[in-house]
């Protein structure tokens, strides 16, 4: 029997998700429906408990709605409780709602495929956001040397600090305090999809540094771009980071780990044909 999942935010249209969970769900023989949904910005509850009663097994959710399905939550794991909002939920057999965060977890497996283990590495978080927020147990739970968070109201940078610091070796610093380069710089906000980019100071990079970019595009980034321009030993966006998390979600729900690589071949071809996936 098909059972029922779906990504929910508004705007939806651009999402990746259908096809990817379609491309993971062929993969492993899993009879799924996947579909994408688009509630009404102040009816995204309603929306959600009727997709339930339909007898969905579980939901991806995405901007604006992540901070809503924590709240209505039953049960959350340790990362959705840390990062203050969820992406994927799972619907229970007794009718609650689990709630978690795969981000995190998409983007460190991304990472360490594109650039090695983040052991003992020196790692510096760009943005202070929601993204980033998101990621920074996971990144901590392998092991960095240490993690800095630098944002352009540093306050906030300094309350993450504070939330994630029994944790790991995290600190909070003010830009104009970053003097040296590191392992590797991650870019976390959304800036370089309007081609605006925080001004960085070009000594946190250097020939051994790679870079990473959260967002993804047809072409190079702003921020890989800038990295790029300061000789950066190598970077990446955020394309594996995106089928990672699903692929997180959909071993979840599935019981079974989807391989990644195939789903993400197709969708670079596909973004480099401009053709819609």
């Amino acid at each position: 029997m098909t059972e029922l999942y779906a990504v929910f935010g508004n705007p939806i249209v651009q999402s990746k998700s259908p096809y990817i969970h379609g491309e993971f769900a062929k993969q492993t023989l899993q009879d799924i429906s996947y579909q994408a949904i688009q509630p009404p910005v102040d009816q995204f509850e309603s929306t959600l408990r009727t997709f339930i009663k339909q007898g969905a097994k579980g939901a991806n959710v995405t901007a604006p709605f992540k901070q809503q399905a924590y709240a209505l939550c039953d049960e959350l794991s340790e990362l959705a409780q840390l990062a203050g909002a969820v992406n994927t939920l799972t619907f229970t057999d007794d009718g609650k709602i689990h709630g978690d965060n795969t981000d995190g977890v998409g983007l460190v497996n991304d990472l360490e495929a594109q650039f090695g283990l983040l052991k003992d590495k020196h790692v510096l978080l760009i943005g202070a956001g929601g993204a980033a927020r998101g990621c920074i147990l996971p990144i901590l739970q392998h092991q960095v040397a240490q993690l800095v968070i630098c944002n352009r109201t540093h306050e906030k940078a300094q309350q993450l600090q504070n939330v994630f610091s029994d944790y790991g070796n995290i600190f909070a610093k003010p830009i104009e305090d970053l003097l040296s380069p590191f392992d590797l710089v991650i870019n976390s906000t959304s800036a370089g999809l309007t081609g605006q980019l925080i001004s960085l100071p070009s000594v946190i990079v250097d020939k051994t540094t790679d870079c990473y970019d959260m967002t993804y595009s047809q072409h190079t980034t702003v921020f890989n771009q800038w990295a790029k321009d300061q000789k950066a030993h190598k970077t990446a966006d955020g394309l594996g980071m995106l089928v990672g998390q699903a692929a997180k979600s959909f071993s979840l729900w599935r019981g079974v780990t989807p391989n990644t690589s195939p789903v993400m071949e197709k969708l670079r071809s596909s973004l480099a044909q401009k053709v819609p996936s």
